[in-house]
């Protein structure tokens, strides 16, 4: 072009050229710097999550602590020996403060069979782990009278109940349960079903305990509705009964089925379960509170009498099946959330070395004597039968 620029193409040319530097000035600048804002925004809400995440943590971990010194001011052990009520009232309140739903099923090997002879299957007892009777309150008076019990609401609403007149000495108790925690065990027992493809079976006594259980029978029907599609989808049912009817139908049914009960059932249940199947020690036991904590445990608790054996300086015949369990279930559920493969390796082979060694009719006391006809077996010392769970897991890594 030979012509000089008009004033119109100066103005256009002026217009393109800061355009020109606008676009370069925000693709290189100001887009850069938005994303590492936008990522900076990301991270810190990230890093937001995991300190409110560890902030409740530390707050559950300050209750529990608080709790537990509280039970231990209350019932003070002078005794250097472990007391066993006292250790049952520490687990039971772990149990209070995590508020979960503890899941009970019986650890089976080929040369043991069921006293229950029908039972083909095993049974998973879904035991609710807060309140009833564990979290209740007592007392005994002297004289003729009457009891009642009040509730004073916030609002200052309140309700009061006549709970029975008396004539002499009597004994009083007081139990309740929160309908958080009941939804909560209802929602971890449909889940649980759905996750092992089992059927559920659920029992509590609403004809006499008519508000008390009704509420819990209440619930279940209601959380049931969401979990319906995915039951007849996978062709497992949910089935309430009462306790008593339930207990006649366990026996007469060949296993395989979960079985939810409410806090004491289940643990009373749970433990004729696992005795029927073998030993309260062939039992794992774990549990699952609402906001994916789990913890994993011996179900049967302290063996007193052979541990005052131990102190004696005296040898033992002690299965420490459920408390190997709880070990690998613990650590395959930490190799899970830490993407640790190798762990959750280690743990199964350690079972498999469990297993191996009850398969070569190495055992402890409890078990040589369920052991079906025809099978060699020989009972061992706590320690012999330890030693043989290694020298399987060493030959297995």
């Amino acid at each position: 072009m030979n012509r000089p620029f008009t004033t119109r193409e100066k103005v256009m040319l002026v217009i393109l050229s800061l355009m020109i530097i606008g676009i370069c000035y925000y693709k290189f600048l100001l887009e850069p710097i938005n994303d590492q804002i936008e990522q900076y925004n990301q991270t810190a809400a990230g890093e937001q999550d995991i300190i409110t995440q560890n902030m409740a943590l530390i707050q559950k971990k300050k209750e529990m602590e608080q709790e537990l010194e509280a039970i231990f001011a209350e019932n003070p052990d002078p005794d250097p020996i472990p007391n066993y009520d006292n250790s049952g009232v520490l687990m039971v309140e772990i149990h209070s403060i995590l508020d979960g739903t503890v899941f009970r099923a019986p650890i089976l090997i080929d040369s043991i069979h069921p006293v229950v002879k029908n039972w083909e299957k095993p049974i998973t007892i879904a035991r609710h782990a807060y309140g009833d009777v564990y979290k209740s309150v007592d007392m005994y008076t002297t004289e003729p009278g009457e009891c009642t019990m009040t509730f004073k609401g916030e609002s200052g609403e309140e309700k009061t109940l006549l709970v029975q007149k008396v004539d002499g000495p009597a004994v009083w108790q007081g139990a309740h349960n929160k309908e958080k925690s009941i939804r909560s065990f209802a929602r971890a027992c449909f889940q649980y079903a759905i996750d092992t493809k089992q059927d559920l079976w659920f029992s509590t006594k609403d004809t006499i305990a008519k508000v008390y259980d009704g509420e819990f029978k209440r619930v279940f029907e209601e959380e049931f509705e969401n979990y319906r599609a995915e039951f007849e989808k996978l062709g497992i049912t949910y089935f309430y009964t009462l306790i008593d009817d339930a207990v006649a139908r366990v026996i007469r049914s060949e296993g395989g089925f979960i079985w939810a009960c409410k806090n004491y059932d289940g643990d009373v249940m749970s433990d004729m379960v696992s005795t029927a199947f073998g030993s309260l020690a062939m039992m794992t036991s774990v549990l699952v509170s609402p906001d994916g904590t789990t913890e994993y445990e011996a179900a049967h608790g302290t063996v007193t009498k052979h541990y005052y054996k131990h102190l004696k300086g005296e040898k033992t015949s002690t299965n420490p099946m459920a408390t190997i369990f709880a070990w690998s279930g613990a650590l395959r559920k930490r190799g899970q959330l830490d993407g640790l493969t190798d762990l959750e390796n280690f743990a199964g082979q350690l079972e498999g070395a469990c297993f191996d060694t009850l398969n070569q009719g190495t055992m402890t006391k409890d078990l040589v004597g369920l052991v079906d006809e025809g099978v060699s077996a020989r009972a061992v010392t706590s320690e012999a039968f330890i030693a043989a769970i290694r020298g399987n897991l060493e030959n297995r890594l």
